[in-house]
């Protein structure tokens, strides 16, 4: 049995016990066996190992979790961006358009982007990623996406219904009845969750509640867009159905805060459905970002993702939705940190990632930095030193 220590750290986060809401450790190292973290402790007394990283000082933190992500598509959007850096507003049509050319594109061509996409997140230290379909909308495209997104993710999401098809534009309820069954029973086999895009223009709230039960009734959890383009019933919906997480949250009511935040777990530690807020899409939307502030001070779990999509959000980089959250959502650099670690693990009901605990899956990242802050203070800067992924130096 092969063993790896990480030492001679000089800022650990740890997510669990340690200084501060991080858990920070100082002057700590990891030990590393068979794809899990077995100790931690002060880099002084660390044991015996058959490898070593020297983090040289360096802060180390979780892999990046990034709970929310569209890497299955074709072709690209960027005159859409340029036509809204003029001024147009975004209203999430244009998803017919990468609708088109996925469902032309070869399996390859999609496997090719998926891993393109994949690694480009690794290199900046998400060692975690949900993978969603949707851009496929028919039931063989459906399939093939999410055969081809667990190829490279065992978090993978059912999205069937992103928007209604233009070729079902005027029978809204049969593309749901499609949605409920024959494309449910081929994308299931392939898919851990399901999710809707509950928005004016997509899904309403009574077709929302009728695919996502289809889904728990066919075994997979919930999670859900909401709230994103304007108020609505979405995030109340995602509560009402145990949804593990409710994203985009940028227009909530106080009811919606209410109904999150009594989600609560008894023991204190956070809400059982994850508001994901997502500032890489208000970033390429030029859209309000969500309100982080309003739902952290109500004791809501909060978590970071990038929404990669070729739409509106075409970012892989976690960093940079760390650093956005701290700019423009009112979040410390620490909770930032958090959300973008254990409270993506939180969205997807996982506590053997987002954290450097014994136990835990090893994934970890070196900085080229001494402290957490700089994801924050130093904002495109590429940071990511060294990824370790299960274990194993990337």
């Amino acid at each position: 049995m092969s063993s790896l220590l990480v030492g001679n750290i000089g800022e650990l986060v740890t997510n669990g016990v340690g200084e501060g809401p991080l858990g920070i450790r100082r002057n700590a190292a990891v030990l590393i066996e068979e794809g899990r973290v077995v100790w931690v402790g002060p880099s002084a007394y660390a044991p015996a190992a058959d490898h070593h990283v020297d983090a040289g000082g360096a802060a180390v933190l979780p892999g990046f979790v990034d709970s929310h992500a569209h890497l299955v598509f074709a072709g690209d959007r960027a005159v859409e961006f340029a036509a809204r850096m003029a001024g147009q507003p975004y209203t999430g049509g244009g998803i017919r358009t990468t609708v088109g050319a996925t469902r032309a594109a070869t399996d390859e061509e999609l496997r090719v982007t998926v891993r393109r996409l994949r690694g480009e997140a690794l290199r900046q230290g998400t060692t975690t990623m949900e993978i969603k379909s949707g851009y496929g909308l028919t039931v063989a495209d459906e399939a093939r996406s999410l055969r081809i997104a667990a190829e490279s993710s065992t978090e993978t999401t059912f999205l069937g219904a992103h928007v209604v098809p233009a070729e079902y534009a005027d029978r809204p309820d049969d593309y749901v009845g499609l949605v409920c069954g024959p494309m449910l029973a081929a994308a299931a086999p392939y898919a851990k969750w399901i999710d809707v895009f509950c928005e004016r223009g997509a899904f309403d709230v009574d077709h929302a509640r009728a695919i996502l039960a289809c889904g728990q009734a066919a075994g997979l959890g919930v999670r859900l867009h909401a709230n994103q383009l304007g108020p609505g019933p979405g995030v109340q919906l995602g509560v009402e159905l145990d949804a593990a997480s409710v994203d985009h949250c940028t227009h909530l009511s106080d009811a919606d805060v209410a109904a999150l935040a009594d989600t609560a777990h008894s023991d204190g530690s956070g809400t059982r459905t994850v508001a994901t807020l997502l500032p890489g899409a208000e970033f390429s939307t030029r859209s309000p970002y969500p309100d982080a502030r309003r739902l952290l001070d109500a004791g809501v779990t909060v978590a970071l993702a990038t929404d990669c999509n070729p739409g509106s959000s075409y970012t892989s980089s976690m960093p940079f939705c760390v650093a956005l959250a701290v700019r423009e959502m009112r979040m410390t650099p620490a909770e930032a940190v958090w959300a973008a670690t254990a409270g993506g693990a939180r969205a997807l009901r996982r506590d053997d990632i987002g954290v450097l605990t014994p136990g835990a899956r090893a994934d970890l990242v070196v900085l080229d930095a001494p402290s957490h802050l700089h994801l924050a203070y130093r904002p495109g800067v590429p940071l990511i030193r060294q990824v370790i992924r299960n274990g194993v130096p990337q």
